[in-house]
């Protein structure tokens, strides 16, 4: 099935702007649907295209790239093999897996200045990155990233253009849901969390109405996401880290235990491995921000951090995948609302990819109470006009907000907002904005 995409849109406005000036890259974790997006776009947009999958390519066509001289020749091939006529300026060639040709992306170069035809790239952050050792980068190019499709899209799919728009003014308004209203609201997004984003789990959720087969779609995308990792580190250590991801989440700590997953490992390896994992874009890294303000990526701490997963349907399966579908108890909790508060990590995670997907980086911020040795903790900050705007979650309607009443106190003159994301409906308390965690994409 091909759904409604928003980066469809970034993709016209680059036809648009650029006229064949720039290559199109697309980037974005596997299965995210990165090709079916190019595809789509080239049949609609265009009036011919030709598809270059080089996972699949036969050796004549790897060959070509070797030989730039002659451009015509390359040309003439290529329609000759894949049977299609090119027409200057109405078609454009898909290089798809480009990572499995260095050669072609090196070509980008040459083939945007002849001008001819339009060309769009798709790959794996991680395995271009690993596959550039011998090639000149081609600085013709525009990047655009794909995620896994956030809420709306979700809704899209589903056959719903209405819910958003109206949610959307709603947060913008204060206005009232109502509790009726707002429980129907989170049943709908406790699904999005249980089905995630992936195209090819809301397809099959989609076509068999059957969390098992989604469920079974997820865990063979994990096990692809294994792979990779094996390949960049065989040590295995990239894969520990991941699995992990949902049981560090769930100690509830103040950052990833890496000690607790690989003992004794060097901080300086740890660091490269958790670089090439975010290069796949299959987690996300939110920084401890210890001096919190407009300026956070200055004076984040590369010591402290969390791991979230690109796709909360994945940390799902992902937190049982050692078990039976029928063991996942979190299916069962979040469709009949029984969520405890102790497994509210997954309201963590789906906030991160949400406010990373909108463009966000990611940070969050502790810091120690005057009366105990504990601490407060931020979920998240945001940057917004030269200030900041806290978060604090809660993965049910508890309205109690300590650490942003400290917080408020310890760095009133830098907060613009402050937010505490839940499951009620929309109120005001002072001026903390309590909003439902489906709203979290209008912040």
């Amino acid at each position: 099935m091909i759904f409604k995409r928003k980066l469809y849109d970034k993709m016209l406005e680059w036809k648009k702007k650029f006229d064949g000036r720039t290559a199109l890259l697309i980037k974005g974790a596997r299965r995210v649907g990165k090709s079916t997006l190019a595809e789509e776009f080239a049949k609609n947009e265009y009036e011919s295209y030709i598809l270059i999958d080089f996972s699949i390519a036969s050796k004549e066509v790897h060959g070509l790239f070797s030989d730039l001289s002659d451009l015509n020749y390359l040309f003439l091939r290529l329609q000759m093999i894949y049977q299609v006529d090119l027409i200057e300026r109405r078609s454009v060639l898909i290089f798809d897996e480009v990572q499995m040709e260095p050669r072609a992306r090196q070509a980008v170069k040459h083939l945007v200045k002849d001008g001819r035809y339009d060309y769009i790239e798709t790959g794996s952050l991680l395995s271009i990155k690993k596959n550039i050792k011998d090639i000149v980068i081609p600085s013709e190019e525009t990047r655009l990233q794909l995620f896994p499709l956030d809420y709306e899209e979700f809704r899209w799919a589903l056959g719903d253009e209405t819910t958003i728009p109206l949610l959307r003014k709603a947060c913008e308004g204060l206005i009232s849901l109502g509790d009726d209203m707002n429980r129907r609201l989170l049943r709908d997004f406790r699904l999005y969390m249980l089905v995630g984003g992936m195209p090819q789990a809301v397809d099959a959720y989609l076509s068999a109405n059957n969390l098992r087969i989604v469920d079974e779609v997820k865990r063979n995308i994990l096990e692809l996401y294994e792979e990779d990792f094996r390949k960049i580190d065989p040590s295995g250590r990239a894969g520990m880290l991941f699995h992990a991801i949902p049981a560090e989440l769930n100690k509830n700590s103040f950052r990833y235990q890496v000690a607790s997953v690989i003992a004794g490992e060097k901080e300086e390896r740890v660091r490269e491995i958790l670089a090439d994992m975010q290069d796949s874009m299959t987690i996300y890294i939110s920084w401890h921000a210890d001096d919190p303000g407009a300026g956070m990526a200055l004076h984040k701490d590369p010591r402290r951090y969390k791991l979230f997963l690109c796709d909360t349907g994945l940390f799902v399966t992902l937190a049982f995948m050692d078990r039976d579908f029928a063991e996942n108890e979190l299916y069962e909790k979040l469709l009949s609302n029984k969520l405890n508060t102790d497994l509210g990590y997954l309201y963590e995670n789906v906030v991160a990819q949400m406010l990373k997907t909108s463009g966000n980086e990611l940070y969050y911020y502790t810091f120690p109470k005057e009366t105990s040795n504990h601490k407060y903790e931020i979920d998240f900050l945001l940057a917004r006009k030269n200030k900041i705007c806290p978060l604090e979650i809660k993965s049910s309607g508890y309205k109690t907000h300590a650490s942003l009443d400290a917080f408020q106190c310890k760095f009133s003159a830098r907060v613009l907002k402050r937010y505490l994301l839940y499951t009620k409906d929309v109120r005001k308390d002072k001026d903390i904005l309590c909003l439902p965690v489906y709203m979290t994409p209008f912040l």
